[in-house]
């Protein structure tokens, strides 16, 4: 299923005036639930990973698939937010690192009437944000705004603030 991400990047430390030039490093499971470079039977591979430096807008604009739900989490996609594009080859230069949400309602049209999804189904159903490792603490910051259908696709929008 086609979902195209946008996020917008502010810092905290100024009015929440957008970061032009910032690198977005995200990354998300497929529909099955695999990670590339760490599922079992994809180590090798890499892919559903980008990084995407912000414009003048502070925003990034991945285009990607929506993510599967696997045992136990709630669906996501992770993203670290680097200084500048040169910063974000090491993790150890993140200034931040988080995950966004999807509502559960989106979730369950898309695992119920898309191609591909039929383990997300069970998976979604075992598990809420209150029982999520990650989630349980509260989502209302991470929860994107989406739009679309299962036929034409999805676009969700956030927007992350820093201190910088």
């Amino acid at each position: 299923m086609p979902l195209t991400l946008t996020i917008t990047l502010t810092n905290t430390n100024n009015s929440c005036a957008t970061l032009d030039g910032y690198a977005i490093y995200l990354w998300h499971c497929t529909r099955d639930g695999k990670y590339s470079m760490y599922s079992s039977g994809v180590t090798g591979e890499n892919y559903l990973r980008g990084v995407q430096q912000t414009d003048s807008s502070g925003q990034v604009v991945f285009e990607t698939i929506f993510p599967g739900c696997y045992s136990g989490r709630m669906p996501h996609i992770h993203f670290e937010v680097y200084r500048d594009a040169n910063t974000a080859t090491s993790y150890t230069n993140k200034l931040k690192t988080s995950q966004v949400a999807f509502p559960t309602d989106v979730c369950s049209t898309v695992y119920n009437n898309a191609s591909g999804y039929s383990a997300s189904i069970s998976n979604l159903a075992s598990i809420s944000f209150n029982s999520d490792n990650v989630f349980s603490d509260g989502v209302d910051q991470q929860l994107v705004t989406i739009s679309g259908n299962v036929t034409d696709g999805y676009e969700a929008h956030i927007t992350v603030s820093i201190s910088v």
